[in-house]
């Protein structure tokens, strides 16, 4: 199947139009996916994975249109769902990691000051 078979002038338009937005989302991915590995914080790390699972979302929308196949909605949802989930369970790992170290150095203190005042 060829993607460009008798298009009119507007349709060739937009067609060409799609493909160079995915070009384009597919550079941002790419940038994203640095980002994600070289991120200086975890939340930095956090965000440019909700970065790419959007436009990856909106790849197979625009693949979709393109190859007028209705299923890749479907597929782009269920992508959009999972997505959602893997972003909050991370977010979720995340703050209680966080917490749970916060309370470790929080007692570690206690524990120091309380062996500063027998050495006194």
């Amino acid at each position: 199947m060829t993607v460009l078979e008798n298009l009119t002038m507007p349709e060739g338009c937009t067609r060409y139009f799609l493909v160079g937005a995915l070009l384009i989302l597919v550079v941002l991915v790419l940038l994203s996916l640095i980002r994600a590995v070289r991120g200086p914080s975890v939340a930095d790390r956090i965000v440019a994975i909700n970065m790419i699972n959007t436009m990856v979302t909106v790849m197979i929308a625009i693949m979709a249109v393109i190859l007028q196949e209705g299923y890749l909605m479907d597929i782009c949802l269920i992508y959009a769902m999972i997505g959602f989930l893997a972003v909050v369970v991370l977010t979720k790992v995340y703050t209680d990691s966080r917490a749970a170290r916060k309370d470790s150095e929080k007692t570690d203190a206690e524990k120091g000051s309380g062996e500063h005042a027998d050495d006194i």
